[in-house]
């Protein structure tokens, strides 16, 4: 499994917007989402 759809999955199974990992990690939501989607790994 790629690991944007890992992220993505984890995500949703705990419930957590892309704002709210987002912000805990200290990033974007842009971030997270090109992360999911496969645009951007780092």
């Amino acid at each position: 499994m790629e690991i944007g759809k890992t992220i993505k999955a984890l995500r949703a199974q705990k419930g957590v917007t892309q704002e709210q990992a987002a912000a805990h990690l200290g990033v974007s939501f842009q971030a997270i989402s090109k992360w999911e989607t496969g645009v951007s790994r780092s």
